[in-house]
């Protein structure tokens, strides 16, 4: 991948269609270079990469959590709280994909029309492997374009229609006809399986040590062994997209097109979900391939330090490069620890913790304690969040509202927790930012979990068979959740086996264990709004605990609201931006919008 964005040293940077076509004088090249030129055609394909629907700084930053019940931020100019807050409108969209995406998809079609033309080598069998190679990443990263797409622009417009976006097959030049309509949501779904397909039968399933075994039999029959199947698709390509990566891509697409808020126009079925996520699954040995420390995988130093290039820990399927870094824990760690504990976690999801015994904390038997509300529940909880108390760095952090310093509540604004709770997954606690120090980790970002994989499954085996039934697959939703609450330390299956005779009760446990396991990873905005939850769930205000001292030194709990959500019943969809509906009067805006 490093490789991948030197080349992009190689390319102008292009900001618009025009400048593609139309190129300054000065410095731009023609596209048209790439024929005799391999690396700047390869670069053509860098810009895809390079806009990948992933930020380049390290584990994602918090984002979209904070538009949500899981987090607020003392960030009082961050466009996420005011779209939560009210502010979100179809001219001010944090949550846009609109134009990266659209930049990358111009990319991608420049790049497959043109790339049976470049001579990529002069042996003629290794120029052949090499077009496939990047024709079937071109059409993978393709399809992952318009799965984002989707997911922030699909919706149902006036007329009662589930529209996506407009399906853009070919690039674009100065006498294309931009005013398009946008394409039905099932024929966009269908367009990216039809994009994963194309890419399924080109790729190799991973960037390995082929034996003569891997080698597909097309190739085979063109005299191509191991050695050289591996000079274009060996380990040495690790981190670029791979089939495996693709079957994830189409399986996340299927699992948002059955989805409550997508199934009616989707044509696509919870079983075809659960099967799919199966394909990724299976290659993991399903049930028993979970990472027994995946659910700490941003905090695995050891693990990290120790990743050859290209290669991935077992919970990761996709990722960055390594880099080093402490740009998190400057924004999250506590103030004490000199960071600006920029992402406060809620009461709203602390609360969502069950019990050590997996019970949730308002069940009968779950024996949860008001007065001392942190003990015995789920080890999750003090792995992902600091609680008023808790030990992080050899510091006593106390978050409530007698504390001395900046680390209580509401201390100091932009510092000090709004909720009285501090984010601490996804950082690394061997960092240091004190400025005598400043003490970086290696770090990197996962594009995609296996965790995430594994929930999908579950949530859709759930529905599509109920709690226990497989399918024709090895393993139900069941023996998914019972796993990952193991692998947590919640062994006690009592609450478990209850919602395993429910499948709307084992629907909300999926949920919820979603919820925890995914949390601060951007992905509970989306989950919300394709759930289609009862809008009072979208609403529900973000709480938070002020903890003072009573008589003795007793601890009280006072739950406070710290900042309401203003969301309308038509923002399960995100809208089309509103520039380009003023450009493009073929392009219907989303019902409300």
């Amino acid at each position: 991948m490093k490789n991948i964005f030197k080349i992009l040293a190689f390319l102008p940077l292009f900001s618009s269609c025009a400048d593609l076509f139309d190129p300054a004088l000065e410095n731009n090249r023609e596209i048209d270079a790439m024929y005799g030129e391999p690396a700047f055609a390869q670069g053509v394909l860098a810009n895809a990469y390079l806009l990948l629907p992933y930020t380049s700084v390290y584990n994602s930053p918090v984002t979209n959590e904070v538009a949500t019940d899981n987090a607020v931020t003392n960030d009082n100019t961050s466009s996420w709280m005011a779209m939560a807050t009210g502010s979100w409108t179809s001219s001010n969209d944090p949550a846009s994909q609109w134009q990266n995406r659209y930049h990358a998809i111009q990319y991608i079609n420049l790049f497959l029309e043109r790339c049976d033309d470049v001579v990529w080598s002069t042996d003629e069998i290794v120029c052949q492997l090499f077009k496939d190679r990047f024709k079937g990443e071109a059409y993978g990263l393709r399809a992952l374009n318009m799965y984002h797409l989707l997911r922030a622009h699909a919706g149902w417009t006036d007329d009662g229609v589930l529209y996506g976006v407009p399906i853009k097959r070919n690039s674009e030049d100065n006498d294309t006809n931009f005013n398009v309509p946008r394409d039905k949501f099932e024929d966009c779904i269908n367009f990216i399986f039809e994009d994963c397909e194309n890419a399924l039968k080109l790729l190799p399933t991973d960037y390995k040590a082929h034996t003569e075994t891997d080698v597909p039999q097309a190739y085979k029959d063109m005299g191509v062994d191991a050695s050289v199947y591996d000079r274009v698709n060996g380990a040495h390509m690790g981190g670029r997209l791979s089939g495996r990566i693709v079957e994830a891509i189409r399986a996340q697409a299927a699992l948002l097109a059955a989805s409550p808020a997508f199934a009616e126009g989707s044509g696509v079925t919870m079983e075809t979900a659960a099967n799919y996520a199966a394909v990724v699954l299976d290659r993991k040995n399903g049930v028993s391939g979970i990472d027994a420390d995946g659910y700490k995988w941003y905090a695995n130093g050891t693990e990290i330090g120790s990743l050859a290039a290209g290669s991935n820990p077992d919970e990761i399927l996709w990722r960055s490069d390594i880099v080093e870094n402490l740009t998190k824990e400057l924004e999250n760690y506590p103030p004490s620890l000199y960071g600006t504990g920029r992402v406060n976690p809620t009461q709203n999801l602390v609360d969502a913790f069950p019990m050590a015994n997996g019970y949730p904390i308002n069940a009968d038997g779950s024996g949860y304690d008001e007065n001392d509300p942190y003990s015995n529940r789920d080890p999750r909880l003090k792995e992902y969040i600091i609680c008023n108390g808790d030990t992080y760095k050899d510091t006593e952090i106390i978050t409530a509202t007698y504390g001395s310093n900046n680390d209580a509540l509401n201390k100091e604004s932009g510092h000090s927790t709004r909720t009285g709770y501090y984010m601490k997954k996804m950082l690394r606690s061997d960092c240091n930012p004190n400025p005598s120090y400043n003490t970086k980790q290696k770090v990197y970002s996962a594009y995609i979990r296996y965790t995430e994989l594994y929930l999908d499954y579950a949530e859709a085996a759930n529905e599509a068979w109920g709690p226990k039934e497989k399918g024709n697959n090895a393993y139900s939703a069941y023996d998914i959740i019972k796993a990952i609450r193991e692998r947590a330390g919640i062994t006690d299956t009592g609450y478990l086996d209850e919602c395993a005779a429910d499948k709307d009760k084992m629907r909300e446990l999926i949920r919820n264990e979603r919820r925890i396991e995914l949390c601060f990873e951007n992905h509970r905005f989306y989950d919300l709004r394709r759930w289609k939850v009862d809008l009072s769930l979208l609403t529900e205000q973000a709480k938070g605990v002020a903890i003072s001292q009573g008589m003795g030194g007793v601890l009280q709990y006072n739950y406070i609201d710290v900042e309401n959500r203003s969301y309308k019943d038509y923002m399960y969809y995100g809208p089309i931006p509103y520039n380009e509906t003023l450009k493009y009067d073929q392009l219907k805006q989303n019902k409300g919008w």
